[in-house]
This record gives structure tokens, C-alpha cells and sequence, in this order.
């Protein structure tokens, strides 16, 4: 774990009001959107003046979330999301380490002298401001609560910022089912319901507003899976126009890299899916057990994330990053039949 500066970032959050933007990461999930709007939620009792500023937009199985419909969204709205950077007197970057994850965004951030706080998990951060960086937590939301209470404020842990740690806990860790959710993520847990959570409701506004696209799309995926079973891998992909000839709206492919994991004795499990715009495969990858997927998307899909959770990205076509996959996967054959369940 590391954590810079925070006895006089707490002092100044304590003072006298200031101008705060907060900013997650671009293509926003609901680690993304649910530590940003608690940190709206807990820096706006302490009297601050705050605007969260996505990048683009986010699901829409995340919009029911406290105040989601006041998150500013750059690509609607640029001239007001550079005004509040420029404004700013500090500005939070949550759930990401460096500023090219932000697009434009990254520029406005980068020119700002505003002083710059820094909460994430994710691995080799840049240096900013004010830093808490601890790879080992399993969300940037469990983080939020510990940053609310290093500061001496869990006594502002309201029903809305509950429910937003909450969501972003649930949703980072696979619904607590990922080798890093801890002892102390269920303490935390507990406290969420103590504050108001109904986890029955949180749960059914992530998992069961479906749409029927995401459906259809679920359908072609799971049409186009493939197992290896010598390599205890699973692997499924959508092409462009499956993404446009169905409706995709943004979140609607969230979670399906899941479903190879649920394969008995299945280890590794990967999505490839077309960009509907531009011309690059969106990889996302999950891992059970030691399989560092981390490091596999770091050397060969200019990706990162965690060791059970990683994205990556390929500029070959379709058909060509599946070949490219699995001439690399021989490499993993010992090490993927080793992994312990």
C-alpha cells in the first residue's frame, strides 16, 4: 500500500470550501461510477463544491445509482467538463493511475496546477499530488471507505454513499466471489447494510435490468464460445455488426467473460469484441486461482488490470487475434494444468 501525503490532504479538506472535480475512467463500470459518486456524495457534506466528469457515458445499469443523472459526460457535454477541470481547486482520479486512460480529459487534468489526489488498485500508477495506491484491494470503492475513515469522517457514511461503495465492491469482485475479496470486504459489507443498503434491490438494478439486445448479444456469445480443455480455457467473441445488428448500448456485454469461468475446471477465460467504431479488438480476460492475467495482457495485448481481472486491446482483425490467442496459449499449457482450485 501506498499513501502520500494525506495528513495535509486532510487538513485542506477540512478548511475552508473549494471547487472539486472527481473523474473515473473512461468507459466507466460500476467500480468506476460507484467510487466517484461516493466521494460526490461524502466531499459534499463537507460543505466542497463538487462535479463528477466521465469521460463518455456509462451503463445504464448504473444510472439509478445517487445523483448518476448529474455525472457530467464529456463527450455531451466538453465545453462544461473543461470549465470544471479549469476551475478546480483539486481534482480526484478514481479507479485509474495515469491520464491516458482519460482522453481528452488527460490534457485539461495534465494543464491544470491544481493539487491532484489519486485513489486506485491498479498496478505502477503514476506520480501525482496525493496517492493511495494499494493493488491488493479487490475495488477502488473499499478504498473510498477506508479514505473516508483515515480522514475521520466514517460518521458521514450516508444510505447514498453506502449504496454507491457498495455497487462498486459488489460489481469489482464478480459478487464477492474473486480470490482478493477479503475479511475485511465482508466487515465493510456489513457496515453498508447497518447504513441502508438493501442488497436486494442494489442487486436486482445491476443484474436484472436487462435489455433485450444485451440478451440477443448474450446469445450470439455464448454461440461463439470455444473450450480448450487442454488448456482449461474458454474463449468467446462478437464481431461488429453482431454489436450493431442488435442494439449495443454501452454495458450491455458487461460480465460475459464470466460465463467461461463457470466451466468445471475451467481457469482462464477471455472475450474479444469488435470496437463498433474503430478498428481494434476490446479483450477483457478473468483467471481463477495463481494465473496472473495481469501479466499475460501486459505482454501480449498492451492491457493490465489485476491478477484474476485484465483488459488489453489488439489492432489485428478478428480472425487474427483468435489465431494469435491460441499460438500463445501453448506456451501456458503446464502452467494453466497446474493452477489449484
Amino acid at each position: 500500500m501506498q499513501m502520500t501525503n494525506f495528513d495535509s490532504l486532510k487538513e485542506l479538506l477540512h478548511s475552508s470550501p473549494k471547487k472539486i472535480a472527481i473523474i473515473p475512467h473512461k468507459n466507466p463500470d460500476g467500480d468506476a461510477i460507484g467510487s466517484t459518486l461516493a466521494m460526490y456524495h461524502y466531499l459534499t457534506q463537507l460543505n466542497h463544491f463538487c462535479n463528477v466528469v466521465s469521460p463518455n457515458d456509462f451503463p445504464k445499469f448504473l444510472k439509478w445509482m445517487p445523483s448518476a443523472k448529474d455525472i457530467v459526460i464529456t463527450d455531451y457535454a466538453g465545453k462544461r467538463a473543461e470549465a470544471i477541470i479549469h476551475q478546480a481547486d483539486l481534482i480526484f482520479i478514481l479507479d485509474f493511475n495515469t491520464l491516458s486512460r482519460i482522453d481528452e480529459l488527460g490534457k485539461w487534468v495534465e494543464r491544470s496546477p491544481s493539487p491532484k489526489i489519486m485513489i486506485d488498485h491498479h498496478r505502477e500508477p503514476d506520480t501525482f499530488d496525493y496517492m493511495y495506491s494499494d493493488i491488493e484491494m479487490p475495488a477502488t470503492c473499499q478504498m473510498v471507505y477506508n479514505f473516508m475513515e483515515q480522514m475521520g469522517d466514517l460518521h458521514l457514511l450516508n444510505k447514498s454513499i453506502a449504496e454507491c461503495i457498495y455497487t462498486g465492491m459488489m460489481t469489482d469482485t464478480g459478487g464477492f466471489r474473486f480470490r482478493n475479496t477479503s475479511a475485511s470486504t465482508h466487515r465493510i459489507v456489513a457496515e453498508l447494510i447497518d447504513r441502508g443498503v438493501e442488497v436486494d434491490k442494489v442487486t436486482s438494478y445491476v443484474n436484472d435490468s436487462q435489455s433485450a439486445a444485451r440478451l440477443k448479444l448474450l446469445s450470439i456469445t455464448l454461440n461463439n464460445m470455444h473450450f480448450l480443455p487442454e488448456y482449461r480455457t474458454a474463449f468467446m467473441f462478437l464481431k461488429r455488426e453482431d454489436l450493431l445488428d442488435n442494439g449495443f448500448q454501452k454495458g450491455d456485454t458487461e460480465g460475459f467473460v464470466n460465463y467461461g469461468l463457470s466451466v468445471d475446471n475451467y481457469v482462464f477465460s477471455v472475450i474479444f469484441i469488435e470496437d463498433t467504431q474503430h478498428n481494434f479488438i476490446k479483450i477483457s480476460l478473468r483467471s481463477k486461482g495463481d494465473f496472473d492475467v495481469n501479466e499475460f495482457s501486459r505482454k501480449y495485448f498492451n492491457g493490465g488490470g489485476h491478477m484474476n481481472a485484465a483488459g488489453g486491446r489488439s489492432d489485428q482483425s478478428m480472425e487474427e487475434t483468435l489465431i494469435y490467442f491460441q499460438e500463445i496459449l501453448t506456451n501456458y499449457q503446464e502452467q494453466l494444468k497446474a493452477v489449484t482450485l
